[in-house]
């Protein structure tokens, strides 16, 4: 059984091998996250190994370029940990130097000038806290309010009840626009973002076979947010930011608004953040870690994430299993009470979202095996993907890149073929994919979605049902 929720797993040491990658695309990954917040030298060679992977076991694998943005970081420090004490007094500056157990980069010195006393800093994602002291020249003195304070190099600093207003991109995240391109990702995600602005500005500098995936992290998207799934391809409910801004309590609430938002606007969308935590240093999840991701499947949502279980967890493999075992086990469920769980969608009189949505309606015929999608743009995939149809979805696109993009999204197989050049051409294809699907057994149906004429993106107007032998 084949799950239709997707994995995203985080590139890092703990997976950088050629065998690691390998075990994990086999146990369930489907896309790699990138981590533009640190170092990327040497990505290059990780890259072409999941492309060598790709071609072996024929599954097309998405790469996430996952941008910085506005969000603010320390600097590096000795060793890449330092043990800060409790009550222990600590530097913030704006010193280059590698950092160590009395003080640490802060690389901003305009956020330093508006800092106070009585000020509260959390760093890594909200785990320890810091208290202002007093201002000294261009550094802060602070006092540590954590137990168990290890701090880790470039790890995220949020300043409660401070305000970071910004709708452009940053000069790092457009050098690494550039550099993703060069990479060959396939998606953007856009960090810390406040409005539709940023996106805007991020489709003038990419290609049309990428997408992108926006961030929400905090009360200002939230505000913005229909704007923002408007303009995005895709959301990503990063729960650690978002947690820290709004309160951990208000979390729960939001991620099932969002999810049932994104499923309206038939857009995708990610849950993200500690999603199987204690497994960076246990071999089991814990019964609440499993729960949390049961419950993002149940709400609707195409993709949840490992961070750093997979890029520097002692038990990668374990964690990717855990999760799709989860996700394998309460998707039969849902598959068991159809009913409950059938989403709706606003087709807001588009009449290319209206014919796919009459897919939907065939395509719970149990005799409907599977319904292929010729999309060259990757927009009908994506629109098929958000009805939630019970038959398997296989898209065809004649672009490589739209295929692994595509293959980031609930329930698709994406298949790289060369483009229709007329209705039988169409058909011909479509047998010759049937063939090699070993679902699909003689007297069949498929529904075959396309758009005519062949090669314009984006015109959906076609709809067959064909059986099988006939």
């Amino acid at each position: 059984m084949e799950k239709k929720a997707k994995i995203i797993a985080t590139l890092g040491p703990a997976i950088y091998s050629e065998y690691k990658l390998t075990q994990l695309v086999n146990l369930g990954v489907d896309a790699f996250r990138i981590n533009f917040s640190h170092n990327t030298t040497g990505i290059e060679k990780i890259i072409s190994k999941i492309r060598k992977i790709e071609r072996f076991t024929n599954k097309k694998i998405a790469l996430i370029a996952d941008l910085q943005g506005i969000k603010l970081r320390i600097g590096k420090i000795k060793n890449d940990s330092q043990k800060i004490k409790y009550n222990q007094k600590f530097i913030f500056d704006t010193k280059k130097d590698v950092g160590n157990n009395i003080r640490i980069n802060f690389p901003y010195p305009k956020v330093l000038k508006k800092l106070n006393k009585g000020n509260k800093i959390l760093l890594d994602d909200g785990k320890f806290t810091f208290i202002v002291l007093e201002k000294k020249g261009s550094s802060i003195i602070t006092i540590c309010k954590s137990q168990n304070c290890f701090l880790k190099s470039n790890k995220s600093v949020h300043i409660q009840n401070f305000d970071i207003t910004s709708n452009k991109l940053t000069l790092k995240d457009r050098k690494d626009i550039q550099t993703a391109i060069k990479f060959g990702c396939n998606w953007i995600a856009l960090s810390y973002l406040q409005n539709e602005k940023i996106i805007f500005e991020t489709r003038k500098l990419i290609s049309n076979d990428m997408g992108i995936i926006s961030k929400i992290e905090n009360k200002h998207a939230l505000k913005n947010i229909n704007k923002i799934i408007k303009a995005s391809d895709s959301i990503m409910i990063a729960r650690g930011d978002l947690a820290i801004d709004i309160g951990h309590s208000e979390v729960p609430k939001v991620q099932l608004s969002l999810i049932k938002k994104c499923s309206q606007f038939s857009k995708s969308v990610i849950v993200a953040t500690q999603m199987l935590e204690s497994m960076i240093e246990n071999s089991t999840a814990t019964r609440a870690e499993i729960n949390d991701i049961a419950t993002a499947i149940f709400q609707g949502a195409d993709t949840v994430m490992l961070s750093a279980e997979a890029a520097i967890g002692k038990y990668p493999s374990q964690a990717v299993s855990t999760m799709t075992q989860t996700i394998l086990s309460t998707e039969k469920y849902k598959r068991q009470h159809i009913e409950d769980f059938k989403n709706s969608i606003i087709s807001n009189k588009d009449p290319v979202k209206s014919i796919l949505l009459s897919v939907k309606d065939i395509a719970y015929n149990p005799d409907v095996k599977a319904i292929i999608v010729f999309s060259n743009s990757g927009k009908s995939a994506k629109l098929v993907s958000a009805m939630r149809p019970a038959a398997k979805i296989v898209t065809i696109s004649p672009n490589i890149n739209v295929c692994r993009q595509v293959s980031l999204l609930w329930g698709i197989q994406s298949i790289n073929s060369r483009d229709a050049n007329g209705w039988k051409d169409m058909m011909s294809i479509s047998k010759e994919i049937i063939k090699k699907l070993k679902f699909i057994k003689k007297n069949d149906f498929i529904i075959i979605t396309a758009g005519l004429p062949f090669g314009k993106a984006g015109m959906t107007n076609m709809i067959r049902l064909y059986k099988v032998g006939s």
